[in-house]
This record gives structure tokens, C-alpha cells and sequence, in this order.
């Protein structure tokens, strides 16, 4: 699969070699079985590698953020992009609460005896090698080795140029767990990201990359899903709708609505829309509105719906109905009822989250 492709260039050709070459070692790598112990030492041990490297992994990351502000990021992506003391402790306890799991690989699903006396049974087991294409999260690059690690994968990792240096500290912590712990260093790899070509050259990796998982926004998910020649499992972006009824606690409605929207509003669980009962009395919505304004959420929505209602609104458009805003943003509309919000909602989800 490596063989030379004349109609590339020199760079081009060094990169798609780096890939494949990324690739061939990581299938190497798959073919080692860890017992669960194993499995679960190395991922306590890497959660306390990434503790007591705290210092050397925000150098990396302020790096990166550094470049990003540079580069003209908006702070939806930064917030994304960005770690500090907390969130690297968050991420360890990620990899302390997969420890945790039980181990998948050997599972009986179910079986039978036939009635010449042969027991079939079918067994869960690794896939191989699982390539985790995502953006810039770096938080995905330990979450997708956790995970790779206990279910017997070996993870082959194409993160974002926007998060490279935090990327290169994170996995190069990660192999220098497993080569103290007489593991191959192959057992998680970055690849270049330099191009997007890359990408490509991974999802088509047949034979060498078992299964690829996007994970980011939607032109990403469909850019693998369409071109992948290897089977990719295919993840949801987040358009998550919030419906307020006229029967609800409107305390506890507006606590949810806040949580969810300005807790960490450039995850793709947070809140992008609210829809909002036309039964709800006038003061409510009103309430509504003055409470998103007052933790500086902006509205969009149909300005001759919305007006009385709420200060500042922008006229909505239809990618305001469609698409993440990932930011202090919201798009709201007045529905009849449940029957309504379940026909905006069927209309405009992306199958994520409702609440």
C-alpha cells in the first residue's frame, strides 16, 4: 500500500508514506493482547502522567492557543482548543472512570447450544486498529486512547493543525507510559496534519485501519463518511433543541436552559435552540428572554415573533434552524405545544440531544 504514486509531489508522497507506514506499525501493535490488568495499569498510569505533567502540556497548549488567537479563532474554538490545570485533571478522571468499565473483549452476548450438541456463541473482540479523525479538542486524543485501550485497540489519531503541539506532548506522554510498562511505543500514534490529505489517506487505509470514527463538526463526519473505503462509524453533531412547556417550573426550566447553554456552550451538547409554548403567558417568555440576555446570550429568531418579547433580536436565518452556533448564541421560535416542538424539532434536529 505504500508503493510510490508518481502523480504526487515530494512533500505529498513523504506524508502518505508517514501514514501508512503510521498504520502498518499500529496493526503490528494490535496483534498484542493485554490482559485486563494490563490494560488497566496503563491507563491509571497514563492519568497520573498527565498530573504530574501539567506544567509541560499547558506550555504545549499555550502554544497552540496562542497561534489560534493569531490566526483569528473565534472564542468558541479557543474555549475548545484551550486547557488549564482543571480540565487535565478532568481528563485524567476520564481515564480513572475507564478503568473503572468492565473490560468488553471476551464478553459472551449471547449463544446457544444446537441440538447436535456444538455451542455457538457470539464474543465480543477487538476490532484492530480504530483511526479517530476529530478537531481541535485535545481532550479527544487521551478519551479516544482510553477507550482504543480497554476494548484491545490500538488508536491511530489524525487530530487538528490547530491543536498540534498539544497533541504531540499528549501522545508522547502516553507512549512513554507504555515503553516503562515494556509496551510498544506503536500502541497510540499521531499522524501529520500538515494537509487534509492525510485524512484520506487514512479512511482508505484497507487493510491496515479496521475502522475510522470522525468526530467533530458535520462537513468533517460527512467528508470521512463519504470517502472512507474502510468501515467508519459514523457520529452525531450537536443541534440540540430545549422545549419549554406552559405546564413546567419555569425556575427550574429556566436553571436547565442556562445549564445547558452557558455551562460550556461550545460542546456539542450544548443548547442551540429553545422552543418555547405558545401557551406560556406573556410575562413568561418574557422572563425567559431577560434571563438569556442577562448571562449574555444572544437571541435569533423571527424578529415579528419575537420583538415584544425580547431586546436585540437577529433575524434568523435558516442556518440559525440547522446548525451549531457553538457560542453565546440561541435560536428561539414559539411553537404550539408539544405537537409543534416535535414537528421543529423532527424538522431541524441532528438526532443529539433534546431536552
Amino acid at each position: 500500500m505504500s508503493e510510490k504514486n508518481d502523480n504526487l509531489s515530494p512533500q505529498r508522497q513523504a506524508e502518505r508514506e508517514e501514514v501508512l507506514a503510521k498504520a502498518a506499525k499500529a496493526k503490528q501493535a494490535s496483534r498484542v493482547v493485554l490482559t485486563t490488568q494490563q490494560k488497566n495499569d496503563l491507563l491509571l498510569a497514563a492519568a497520573e502522567a498527565l498530573i504530574a505533567n501539567t506544567d509541560a502540556i499547558l506550555e504545549a497548549n499555550a502554544k497552540d492557543v496562542a497561534a489560534g488567537r493569531e490566526a483569528g479563532f473565534d472564542e468558541a474554538l479557543i474555549d475548545r482548543l484551550a486547557l488549564d490545570a482543571g480540565r487535565i485533571e478532568g481528563i485524567a478522571g476520564g481515564l480513572r472512570q475507564i478503568v473503572g468499565l468492565p473490560d468488553p473483549v471476551g464478553e459472551v452476548v449471547r449463544g446457544h447450544t444446537r441440538p447436535n450438541g456444538i455451542d455457538l456463541k457470539q464474543v465480543r473482540t477487538p476490532l484492530g486498529v480504530m483511526g479517530m479523525v476529530y478537531e481541535a479538542r485535545p481532550n479527544v486524543t487521551v478519551d479516544a486512547f482510553g477507550l482504543a485501550i480497554k476494548s484491545g485497540n490500538v488508536p491511530l489519531l489524525r487530530g487538528s493543525r490547530s491543536a498540534r503541539q498539544t497533541n504531540e506532548k499528549l501522545v508522547e506522554l502516553l507512549q512513554d507510559v507504555a515503553a516503562e510498562r515494556g509496551l510498544s511505543r506503536d500502541i497510540v500514534q499521531l499522524l501529520p496534519c500538515d494537509s487534509h490529505d492525510s485524512v484520506q489517506d487514512l479512511v482508505t487505509a484497507r487493510g491496515l485501519v479496521d475502522v475510522v470514527i470522525p468526530r467533530g463538526g458535520a462537513r468533517l463526519i460527512e467528508a470521512v463518511v463519504l470517502n472512507a473505503t474502510v468501515p467508519a462509524i459514523e457520529t452525531g453533531t450537536g443541534k440540540c433543541h430545549f422545549y419549554i412547556d406552559a405546564s413546567a417550573d419555569l425556575d427550574e426550566a429556566i436553571q436547565l436552559l442556562l445549564n445547558g447553554k452557558t455551562r460550556r456552550c461550545s460542546v456539542c451538547n450544548a443548547t442551540e435552540t429553545v422552543l418555547l409554548d405558545a401557551a406560556l403567558s406573556e410575562d413568561a417568555k418574557k422572563r425567559v428572554f431577560a434571563e438569556l440576555a442577562a448571562a449574555g446570550v444572544r437571541v435569533h429568531g423571527v424578529k415579528a415573533e419575537l420583538d415584544s418579547l425580547a431586546e436585540g433580536v437577529v433575524e434568523a436565518t435558516e442556518e440559525d434552524w440547522t446548525d451549531e452556533y457553538l457560542s453565546f448564541d440561541i435560536a428561539a421560535a414559539i411553537v404550539d405545544g408539544v405537537r409543534g416542538a416535535v414537528e421543529h424539532i423532527t424538522t431541524y434536529s441532528s438526532g443529539h440531544t433534546e431536552g
